[in-house]
């Protein structure tokens, strides 16, 4: 696979599984992984934000993203984040071990170079860095992860991943058009490759040549993305109506996610219980959160059977 292919398409998010007692559920991972690539991913990316990264150990981090290299063994391409320390010597640490698992690119958070009240000169300088001290046998990325608070990319520091070589893909959540197409004209020519996370402006960003989509929506319909990443072109009616469908779907990640993504695995046999370490269930039970999703996953499934997937 080209370096050109490697990072194009679907990406999940990945859920983690837990048990009863909050423990990593190892089994219920493993029926995930094979889920998603039935369902035809490009690639995963492991140990970010809806994988809880926040919450796990350093120890756990690293366990985890080795599991899911060992059980994926080479079908996908995987990138893992685990980017959560605040200084910056612990940062260098922490994506040295993460580069040192075997993905194809580790993924660091762009929230991570700089306070929120720090200039974008000091996001770049740290940057700069961090990039120094990595390994270059492996490829790097950067994710505008929402927490703890969202820090988008300037053009600057997109210019700089370009140029440097170094860079194989971003996670955008700027969520506006303009940006992105700003975006993609800044990383003509390079390596560099954007993944939209948003919905709403998945099928303008992918006509405006955007590489793929990597966003919470595929822990439930990942076949959906995958069809409108792979079909855009050759069938633009169709995709009209399925992104449509995923615009409006994906408004239900506001509905107590990722209880309701782990609700909707534990109601297909992937996931033994919803538990998560960054909230508890009980709200998306009681606010009737759970008949929503359901519906939208019923007009999902309806979709997929026109579409013949």
């Amino acid at each position: 696979m080209s370096v050109d292919d490697t990072y194009r398409g679907v990406w999940p998010v990945m859920l983690t599984p837990f048990d009863e007692n909050r423990q990593i559920d190892w089994e219920s991972l493993k029926k995930l992984i094979d889920w998603y690539i039935a369902a035809g991913v490009h690639g995963l990316f492991a140990n970010c934000q809806s994988s809880e990264m926040f919450f796990l150990s350093e120890e756990e981090s690293l366990q985890l993203t080795r599991f899911v290299l060992d059980h994926v063994a080479g079908r996908v391409p995987v990138v893992a984040s685990g980017h959560t320390a605040c200084g910056l010597t612990q940062q260098i640490d922490q994506l040295g071990k993460m580069a040192e698992t075997g993905v194809d690119s580790v993924i660091m958070i762009s929230n991570r170079f700089a306070m929120p009240s720090e200039s974008d000169d000091v996001v770049l300088a740290n940057l700069k860095k961090i990039t120094a001290a990595i390994t270059d046998k492996v490829g790097l990325g950067i994710y505008e992860c929402p927490h703890p608070y969202k820090r988008l990319l300037s053009d600057a520091v997109v210019s700089w991943c370009a140029q440097s070589g170094r860079y194989t893909f971003i996670k955008d959540t700027c969520c506006q058009i303009e940006t992105i197409r700003r975006r993609l004209a800044l990383i003509k020519g390079s390596r560099l490759h954007i993944a939209n996370a948003n919905g709403q402006t998945l099928l303008a960003s992918l006509q405006a040549g955007a590489h793929g989509y990597s966003g919470v929506m595929t822990n439930f319909h990942p076949e959906l993305y995958v069809w409108l990443c792979e079909n855009w072109k050759t069938q633009p009616e169709k995709a009209i109506v399925v992104s449509d469908y995923l615009s409006t779907a994906s408004l239900a990640e506001h509905l107590d996610y990722p209880i309701c993504a782990k609700d909707y695995q534990l109601s297909i046999g992937n996931f033994k219980t919803v538990a998560s370490r960054t909230r508890e269930a009980g709200n998306y039970y009681s606010a009737h959160f759970q008949a929503n999703m359901q519906h939208m996953i019923r007009l999902g499934e309806t979709l997929k059977q026109q579409l013949g997937i």
